[in-house]
């Protein structure tokens, strides 16, 4: 990363809104983080599946006071809505809302963004960990400062009141934020390797495929898909997993076949070009092999080639500390 410091504005995000009671164990029983013993503050990344552990969709959570905010795949907002409300039973202290008309979600992608941040508000900023969050106030709105990009680089994720947000951006971009597009976004998560939805993230794939483990809690017990993805995890029967290539060139085509010595071992689900080529995210069949290989897209060679973002470790309980 340069000095700069990409914002990205809102079309990336839609947010839900959990509040009411039971807001803490609705969303550990409905997701694969452990939420029960999370506190005010604390913001983490979930992911929501089928009953047989097919992804939904990735989410970062931000646990406040009284409501926790899913920011969560525009394109997915509105089924998930009515997933988690078909999951509310009747003695459950659940609301569950789409929360887009008030808040709205800034992105800050740099090693500068603290440095930036600190130039738009009156006092110190707080020292938080990643994945933590606190109140700021910039021209004028309170905002809640999420310290996390959601791509595993340096960077903030910002809540913004809708109607506060042009004034919120205005003093950022003052500040030396540069408007970014989301070309620049999509390049920036597949150099990650941050799965995104209708490519890497659909109910064909589950978490541990995706290279999702960091989003999964081992013993917490039961909840929606928890049997499929302990099974897969005790036996080690995952057969697929996400990985970062390196190309010769975009294909014609997403989704493109994966080959090696002329059998389909794969499938390319991303791809977009850069200064020195192209980069892209596939599966590879398990048994075909992980970084190092190359394989054939097209009649092209392509690289297999880990991504920061992706982990693709089982689980042991005797070294449960160190796996989380």
């Amino acid at each position: 990363m340069t000095e700069s410091v990409l914002l990205f504005e809102p079309s990336l995000w839609s947010v839900i809104q959990v509040s009411d009671r039971d807001r803490l164990t609705f969303l550990h029983n409905q997701s694969t983080q452990s939420f029960r013993q999370r506190q005010p503050g604390e913001a983490c990344e979930t992911v929501l599946v089928t009953a047989t552990a097919r992804i939904l969709d990735l989410a970062i959570a931000v646990i406040d006071v009284e409501a926790v905010w899913l920011l969560v795949s525009p394109s997915r907002q509105a089924d998930l809505l009515q997933r988690l409300d078909r999951y509310i039973f009747f003695s459950d202290q659940v609301t569950v809302a789409d929360a887009d008309s008030t808040l709205a979600v800034l992105t800050l992608i740099g090693d500068s963004t603290r440095s930036l941040l600190q130039t738009v508000v009156a006092d110190a900023l707080p020292e938080l960990t990643e994945n933590q969050h606190a109140a700021l106030a910039i021209a004028g709105q309170s905002v809640q400062w999420v310290n996390y990009s959601g791509l595993g680089l340096p960077g903030s994720l910002l809540l913004v009141p809708v109607s506060g947000l042009d004034a919120v951006q205005a003093a950022l971009q003052a500040a030396g934020a540069q408007l970014a597009t989301v070309e620049q976004w999509e390049r920036l998560r597949i150099q990650q390797g941050r799965p995104a939805v209708d490519r890497e993230l659909t109910e064909e794939y589950n978490p541990l495929e995706a290279g999702l483990w960091q989003t999964l809690s081992f013993d917490k017990g039961c909840y929606i898909g928890q049997e499929t993805i302990a099974r897969l995890n005790t036996y080690k029967g995952v057969k697929q997993r996400l990985y970062g290539l390196a190309l010769t060139t975009l294909p014609s085509q997403l989704p493109a076949p994966l080959l090696l010595e002329g059998e389909k071992v794969g499938v390319l689900t991303s791809a977009i070009a850069t200064a020195t080529g192209a980069i892209g995210l596939g599966y590879l069949r398990t048994k075909a092999g992980g970084a190092g290989l190359t394989v054939d897209c097209e009649g092209q060679p392509a690289m297999v080639v880990d991504r920061p973002y992706l982990r693709h470790t089982y689980f042991e309980p005797e070294s449960a500390g160190a796996a989380r």
